[in-house]
Order: C-alpha cells, then sequence, then structure tokens
C-alpha cells in the first residue's frame, strides 16, 4: 500500500524472517559465528538463546542458506512439543532415513540413525540437529537429546546439535536433573537486544535492502523506535510498518517522532496519551526514589565526616588558614605524621553519588577526544565523525581496545554510578569519579563492575557498519587497505576491491587469531576498533598509558 508512495520495491519491516534483511549487528555476528562453528566442529551442543523477536529464527535461515559446508546434512525440529517417539521420528524423515523402520520403536529408530550416521561418517559428511524454541522441550526428549550425542566413533561425535530457545533454556539446562546434558554444552551465546545506535542503523539497513534512495524516518523518530521497542527487532519491525503506514495516510514523506508514538499506541491498542502516561510513569517514580535517596544522602552526611578530604570541590571557597604549628625544639623528636587511609572504593562512590552521572562521565570522555562539551550524545557526535561503541564486555577486552572507557559501576545498595577509566597500568586502574582522579586495584573495580561500558572511537570514512563476507561497500577498501599497513600478511587481492571476498576473509581471521579476537571472519566493530587503534595517531587517547593517580 504505502511502498510506492515512499520510492520501496517491498515492505522493508515485514516480519518474516527474510535472510536477506539480517542486520550484522555485532551481536548477531557473534551469534552466528557459534552457530557456524557449531556446524563446523565435531560432536557436542551448542545453544543460542535470546528473547522473543531478538533475530534467532532469522539467524538459522541464514546459517541453512547461506553458511552450511556442502558436506553437511541438516535436520530441524521446529516443533518441540512432541514425545520422545515423535521427536525421532522428526529427525528420521528430515534425514530421510532408509525405508522399513518402525517409528513405534524407539530402538529400531536410534538403531537406524546409528547406521545412518556412521555412513554419513565414512563418506565424510557432517549431520547436524538444529532443534528451535528448545525450551519447550519436555526432560524426556532432553534426556534422548543426551542420548543421541552418545553415538559416536573411538575418536568423535556422530552428531551435532543446535538448541535455540528463549531465555527460559539457560534456565531448564540449569535443572540438577539434567547437568549431564549442561556438562556437553561446548558453546553458548545469549543474543542481547539491539543498542540504540544498532536500532537505528537496523532501520536504516532494511530501508535499503527495501530500496529506499532516502531517509524515511528523522532522527527524533527513530530514537522513538528505540526507546518503544528497547531494540527487540520484531517490535521494531512492528512499531517502523504502522509508523510507514500512518505517515502514507498522512501523506507525509518523513516519520516523525510522533507518527511514531501514534503508531505505537496503535498497535497497543491505547491511546498516545495512555502510551505516553506507560512511560513516563516509571521515570516519574524514579525520579522521586532519587529525590528521596538524596535527601537520606544529605542526612546521613550530616553524621559522617566530610567528603572534602576524599574527593574535593572543585571550586575552591576562601577560608582562613590555620597557624602553623611552631616548629619543634632540636631536641624534640619531630611529630609523627600519620596519614588519613584512602577510603574504600565503594565508599568513595556512594559519597559522590551525586556527581557520577552518566552525563559527566559522558562529557569527561568527549573532553579527551577534543569533543566539546555542548556537541552532543552518541548521536550527535557522529556528524564529527566519531561514534560510540556500548556493550558488556571484560577488562581484558577493554586493553584490547585501548580506549578510555565509560564504566557502569554498581555499589553495595545497588545504585549506579558511571565513572571514567583513564588508564590500566598492571593491575591499577586510573578512574574519574565525578571529575577526581584516584587509583585502585583492576581486581577492586571489578568488584562493582558488571561489565557494561562505553567507548569513543573514530569509525572508516564516518560510518559504522559490520563487514563481512559478500559486503560490497567503501569501508572494506578501507579494511583491505588497513590490514595490508599493519601487517604484510594480511594483504589481499584485489587489494583497492571493495566486496568482501574470501581472500579478504582468510587474512581477517588471521588477524583475529593473532590478536585473541572471535575467529569468525566478520569485521565486527570490535575488529575494526582494534585494526583502527593500531594505525591511530599519537594523540589518540589510549588506555594502556603509564600515568596514574598521585597517592
Amino acid at each position: 500500500m504505502y511502498t510506492s508512495f515512499f520510492g520501496l520495491n517491498e515492505k522493508p519491516f515485514s516480519i518474516t524472517p527474510d535472510p536477506r534483511y539480517l542486520f550484522m549487528s555485532e551481536r548477531h555476528g557473534e551469534a552466528l559465528a557459534h552457530l557456524v562453528y557449531g556446524v563446523t566442529e565435531s560432536g557436542g551442543f551448542v545453544q543460542l538463546t535470546g528473547e522473543v523477536g531478538t533475530g534467532k529464527t532469522t539467524l538459522v535461515r541464514t546459517l541453512l542458506q547461506n553458511r552450511l559446508p556442502d558436506n553437511a546434512d541438516v535436520a530441524v525440529v521446529l516443533n518441540p512439543q512432541i514425545s520422545v517417539k515423535e521427536f525421532l521420528a522428526t529427525i528420521v524423515e528430515e534425514l530421510s532415513v532408509e525405508s522399513g523402520v518402525d517409528t513405534d520403536s524407539i530402538k529400531s529408530m536410534t538403531d537406524a540413525l546409528n547406521a545412518y550416521l556412521l555412513k554419513a561418517h565414512a563418506e565424510g559428511r557432517r549431520v547436524i540437529l538444529i532443534v528451535d524454541e528448545a525450551q519447550n522441550l519436555s526432560p524426556n526428549v532432553l534426556e534422548q537429546v543426551r542420548l543421541l550425542t552418545n553415538l559416536e566413533t573411538a575418536k568423535q561425535k556422530l552428531l551435532q546439535i543446535i538448541l535455540i530457545g528463549q531465555p527460559e533454556l539457560r534456565e531448564l539446562l540449569a535443572r540438577n536433573d539434567l547437568r549431564q546434558l549442561a556438562q556437553r554444552i561446548t558453546g553458548r551465546y545469549h543474543l542481547e537486544p539491539l543498542s540504540r545506535n544498532e536500532t537505528e542503523a537496523y532501520i536504516l539497513h532494511r530501508l535499503r535492502v527495501a530500496g529506499a534512495l532516502s531517509d524515511v524516518f528523522d532522527a527524533a523518530a527513530m530514537r522513538t523506535v528505540y526507546q518503544l521497542s528497547q531494540g527487540i527487532p520484531r517490535l521494531v519491525n512492528v512499531i517502523c510498518d504502522r509508523a510507514l503506514l500512518g505517515a502514507y495516510a498522512r501523506e507525509s514523506r518523513r516519520v516523525t517522532r510522533s507518527i511514531v508514538r501514534r503508531a505505537a499506541a496503535e498497535i497497543a491498542g491505547t491511546e498516545d496519551i495512555a502510551l505516553w502516561r506507560r512511560w513516563t510513569a516509571p521515570a516519574i517514580a524514579a525520579a522521586s526514589v532519587a529525590t528521596i535517596a538524596a535527601g537520606v544522602f544529605w542526612y546521613v552526611n550530616q553524621t559522617r565526616p566530610s567528603m572534602e578530604t576524599i574527593l574535593p570541590e572543585p571550586v575552591a571557597e576562601a577560608v582562613e588558614l590555620p597557624k602553623p604549628e611552631p616548629a619543634p625544639a632540636a631536641d624534640e623528636p619531630a611529630p609523627e605524621v600519620v596519614e588519613a587511609p584512602t577510603p574504600p572504593l565503594g565508599e568513595q562512590l556512594m559519597m559522590a553519588s551525586a556527581l557520577t552521572t552518566r552525563a559527566r562521565s559522558y562529557a569527561e570522555l568527549q573532553a579527551l577526544w577534543g569533543i566539546d562539551a555542548e556537541a552532543g550524545d552518541c548521536d550527535a557526535i557522529r556528524s564529527l565523525g566519531f561514534d560510540c561503541l556500548e556493550q558488556r564486555g571484560s577488562m581484558g577486552m577493554l586493553r584490547q581496545l585501548d580506549r578510555p572507557a565509560v564504566l557502569e559501576l554498581v555499589d553495595d545498595t545497588g545504585q549506579s554510578h558511571y565513572v571514567l577509566l583513564k588508564a590500566l597500568q598492571g593491575d591499577q586502574a586510573l578512574v574519574s569519579i565525578g571529575g577526581v582522579e584516584v587509583s585502585h586495584s583492576v581486581v577492586d573495580v571489578s568488584r562493582f563492575w558488571l561489565g557494561q561500558y562505553l567507548v569513543l572511537w573514530r569509525p572508516p570514512n564516518g560510518q559504522t557498519i559490520s563487514l563481512f563476507p559478500g559486503s560490497d561497500h567503501i569501508n572494506v577498501r578501507w579494511l583491505r587497505q588497513s590490514l595490508a599497513a599493519i601487517d604484510p600478511r594480511y594483504a589481499s587481492t584485489p587489494a583497492n576491491s571493495t566486496v568482501y571476498n574470501d581472500s579478504l576473509e582468510q587474512r581477517v581471521r588471521e588477524f583475529q587469531r593473532d590478536n585473541r579476537l572471535q575467529v569468525d571472519g566478520f569485521a565486527g566493530t570490535l575488529t575494526q576498533i582494534i585494526i583502527n587503534g593500531l594505525l591511530a595517531p599519537a594523540d589518540t587517547p589510549r588506555l594502556t598509558t603509564p600515568r596514574l593517580a598521585r597517592d
């Protein structure tokens, strides 16, 4: 209906899992890499979980259409709410096991499968079983799944099993009576929703695949889509599809924030004002809690030592200096100077809670990169050639990225604090708490850090886009030339091509292996940042600096 109005070849936000529309975010790239690992390694289990609508089924279809090895035989179970006999019968049917199998006999089907697997192994073929919606498997069927992995030779398992399901699958496999099955899982990955930046890139990606020649959604509209969908691709599709219809009805060539809000309200079956109340009520409640907490914090601070000895205010006040103590006589020993002990990190965080805001730490990070504090958030700085990477990771990953990072720390009361990690040297970390630099051990910082971080970087050609086999983009040329500049071993052919071919994929894998990254041949954001860092000019902010805070 609206496709010709917007110059589209087809509807871009269909909820049908079409691999052509797969958006390879960092998370989806890693998830697909786990699936590829599952179909190229021998035996055992691979577990992929994710919330409803995060793109698990699309990944599976991409795997089946584009990433399977030529010597693979695949059985797919889409309806797991079946009995043990029905489960085995489905596998027998999917693999076209020889006729004559008694589908009423578990032993007959198991023997037939074993014979099939042995024959496939002798022919150099790989047999893969993919179970979708695996959280619905009964314990009896899961036990049968485990028993299938007993079909093996003296050297390797004959059947590779991939379990795909919602987060409940993790809880199911954590049961004590299923521990034997859980112990055989060799790879696990949980697919998180898209970040705000990824959600916007996802919307633009689907529009381009559908033939859009201009940006249909304005920036505010895409931010609103993320707020309403929380980055779940299926919800993004539903909201965007309805928003396009709404814009078409209004004869508007651009989708605005108000159109998106009205579309989401129609989907939810509410008036727009009701939708606004539902989203703002938690924010109002949170603000109330923050106000109460501030009052309690003020009261507590009246009865404890002032934080000025720990985190002095940046603006000095005129105070009367105390008179110096008279010098001791020559025959009198000098008084012993006892330094006040440095408060632990948790106490520093609580005492500076009014200063440990995300906005303040982000502004400090921008300043390290020479970005004006008035430039705005991650969306705004893209016009300056920068971008943000916000996700979960480890201290080891931050050392590899070698970029200052905003960390979210959670104190013992459960309150979040945002601090700037400015340097790492050995086992010590330099962090800025509300603008005051302090040194703590990495172990101490890690105790309060749940892994959430944000770093800034300069993407090639000002565009953050994941690159993978088959991509045709100007950033592919940057990838080729950058790898060759780092080490001639990473040079690929043709040197100036914008197409991501097999030669480039092999060089990317070598680079990832050498740099202890996930070896999947996908040049996602992490891989690009590390490449970018190795070629960055000397004035680029670094994390591995020898400077630490003064004691």
